[in-house]
């Protein structure tokens, strides 16, 4: 002890290091606050929708992260979707703020289903029940009594709705946007009550209900004075209902598709500029006007901005003369209309304030008059010329020269334009975000001059012919916002073009690959790297096999649209690989491929799978598509061969009928091969010929 003790005396400054070495007792830490419950709500609700953004999915994910994260997420969300109607009061308890609720999904909603749930969530401003069936009346007046302020109420397709389920719809009395599109057995009676208690309607649809006459509409018109956008397409409304609508004070969208009975008579009976805030006006399909009754309507409406004339009457130089008359028209659709001599020259005098012109499927359209036309619309932004057959070169010439700040052109086969003048759309046109020259003479170096429009959002070449993997590089290097292209039919192409897309074009949501026979498994593999794809159609490429959709069900989790009818090599590999990532899957078609019970069952557990098309699948048996037809709950519609009608009970039949799904029996005989794209051209050519 003495020896140790002399040790520490002669190393003093050691003890004292030891010392502050040794463990102390600590003090009691103090609590500290859970990251999240620092942040304001604003700042965190800002982060939670860059989260969702970028894929909607990661929220469940940041839900799941710790009880503060699950809390968080609950007070973000304001829009619920649920999958099925037994879920409705659970998804509604656990986000109280939600305030808009979307049942697309839910086949069937029974009137029980639905009170229930909306007793919880009193909260709701909008509900969606347009795809939804198996309510009536007493399901309204949950909604309408539960939810008072709600505003936005779409009842669309609601066929066997009628008068009682209108009165209890009239008891919300705040709604400003209804939809009653398709209540055939809805009478003057049932609308009478939304109109005389919903006087603070702003929008409201009453698309293909028969059963209203120009007394309802009278009655609307007098009590729903704030009314701002109204559709009365293919409804028996008359010249007497017509005065009234064309006087409300706030009206500015006004749609009268198919409206047989609005005539000429209907049109000369208003009043001069009796509807001063209309802008909008959709006569499409009224085959009872002509350009004498267009020509009465303008005096009409001097604040016109839009007017649809598609598929109504031949166009006249007097008629267009008119539009003089409505000098704020910017956008002027006559699709479907026959041209008379002159009356395209008058449009370019007439309308020199359009941005926007559909001549879709127009006959008469020519060259000379096409050019003058363009020549003074130095202002267009938007031009279809789709199936205008008599223009050529000198046209498009016209139309690049004189339009150069065109967003959107739209000239599907115009075949008389050469590979040469289109090569001016890229030389001219470089503001262009959507253009489609489907069934054109496109080739290469056309491809290489649209490669100067970086701005393309969306790009449709289907049965372009002469075009290669070549041409198709320029695009993927110089088109970077590409979210939609189109390469239908086009032989010509293989794996090398599609990689060039894939990596090139980061944005891209849709691509349609079908009949591009030469495509392999790479070019799936490439376009897996695309994480924002939701659209794939890749019918009748028999290369491709499941190691490439099984990539693209791994790396493209937002699929919703596929197609791969007549892709043999596609197995019940693949589904598994579509069942275990593709959650967002909503519509497939299968037929011809070699998937038998296993695979299809698999697709099962995709529980919001709506949309199926199993037509000549070899492998599927009554008994497993019955299997999969009663578990996929979310089914609306089913497509399959009518052979299986009659090995199928018809009680199962039924039950999957009654919980909203529609059956289309398919009866077409076996076809296996595909016809390769010039062929397949050359009949369709023939066809229109003959």
């Amino acid at each position: 002890m003495a020896a140790a003790a002399a040790q520490q005396h002669r190393h003093p400054k050691r003890r004292r290091l030891f010392l502050s070495l040794s463990p102390s007792p600590s003090p009691t830490p103090t609590p500290v606050a859970p990251p999240l419950d620092t942040l304001a709500d604003e700042l965190l609700f800002l982060v939670l929708d860059r989260v969702a953004q970028a894929d909607p999915r990661a929220l469940k994910s940041f839900a799941l992260a710790s009880r503060a994260c699950h809390a968080a997420e609950s007070r973000h969300r304001r829009v619920v979707r649920p999958l099925r109607p037994d879920l409705l009061p659970a998804a509604l308890a656990r986000y109280p703020c939600a305030t808009r609720l979307d049942l697309s999904l839910c086949a069937r909603v029974p009137d029980a289903a639905l009170a229930s749930a909306v007793s919880s969530c009193s909260a709701l401003r909008a509900v969606d029940l347009s795809r939804s069936r198996g309510f009536g009346a007493a399901g309204v007046a949950a909604l309408a009594a539960l939810c008072p302020g709600l505003a936005d109420l779409d009842l669309s397709n609601g066929v066997d709705l009628g008068d009682a389920a209108a009165a209890e719809v009239g008891r919300a009395r705040g709604l400003r946007r209804l939809s009653l599109a398709r209540w055939k057995p809805l009478t003057d009676m049932g609308l009478g009550c939304v109109a005389v208690v919903c006087t603070e309607l702003r929008e409201l649809s009453l698309k293909w209900c028969l059963g209203v006459s120009d007394l309802g509409i009278q009655l609307l018109a007098l009590k729903c004075r704030k009314l701002t956008s109204l559709n009365l397409s293919y409804t028996m409304i008359t010249k007497d209902s017509f005065p009234a609508i064309m006087k409300l004070p706030n009206l500015q969208e006004l749609t009268l598709v198919g409206c047989i009975g609005i005539d000429d008579v209907a049109l000369d009976s208003l009043d001069k500029e009796c509807s001063k805030s209309l802008q909008v006006l959709d006569m499409s399909l009224c085959q009872n006007i002509t350009d004498v009754g267009v020509s009465s309507i303008v005096k009409s409406v001097p604040n016109l901005l839009e007017l649809d004339l598609s598929y109504c009457c031949p166009v006249t130089p007097s008629m267009v003369r008119s539009f003089q008359k409505i000098p704020k028209l910017q956008t002027l659709k006559l699709e479907g209309c026959k041209f008379m001599a002159y009356a395209l020259k008058a449009i370019g005098i007439s309308c020199v304030s359009l941005r926007e012109l559909s001549l879709s499927k127009c006959s008469g359209v020519m060259d000379t008059e096409l050019s003058l036309a363009v020549s003074r619309l130095k202002n267009l932004l938007k031009l279809d010329i789709t199936c205008c057959r008599n223009i050529t070169d000198v046209s498009l010439a016209a139309i690049t020269s004189s339009c150069t700040s065109l967003i959107s052109l739209r000239m599907e086969s115009c075949s008389r334009v050469s590979s040469g003048a289109l090569q001016l759309i890229g030389k001219h046109c470089s503001h262009l975000e959507e253009l489609d020259l489907t069934d054109s003479d496109l080739d290469d170096e056309g491809l290489k001059a649209l490669a100067r429009c970086s701005k393309l959002s969306s790009l449709k070449i289907g049965i372009c012919l002469k075009i290669s993997d070549e041409g198709l590089t320029h695009i993927g290097r110089s088109c970077p916002k590409l979210c939609d292209i189109d390469l239908y039919r086009c032989g010509g192409l293989s794996n090398d073009g599609i990689i060039q897309i894939a990596q090139g074009c980061p944005m891209l949501e849709c691509i349609n690959l079908s009949y591009c026979t030469e495509i392999t498994d790479r070019s799936l593999i490439s376009l897996s790297k695309c994480a924002k794809l939701n659209t794939l159609e890749i019918r009748g490429c028999p290369m491709i096999t499941s190691t490439g959709l099984s990539e693209i069900a791994m790396g493209c989790r937002l699929l919703s649209k596929l197609d791969i009818k007549k892709c043999f090599e596609i197995n019940d590999v693949g589904m598994l690989y579509l069942s275990q990532f593709s959650h967002s899957l909503r519509q497939i078609n299968l037929s011809y491929c070699s998937v038998t019970d296993i695979g299809l069952l698999s697709l099962s557990s995709i529980s919001g799978l709506q949309n199926m098309t199993i037509v000549h699948l070899a492998g599927i048996t009554p008994n497993g598509l019955m299997a999969t037809l009663m578990v996929c709950g979310c089914l609306t519609k089913v497509k399959v061969h009518e052979a299986f009608k009659s090995k199928m009970p018809a009680h199962m039949i039924k039950n999957v009928e009654a919980r909203g799904c529609v059956f289309q029996w398919i009866d077409k005989p076996f076809k296996v091969e595909v016809e390769p794209c010039d062929v397949w051209k050359q009949q369709s050519q023939d066809v229109l010929v003959r």
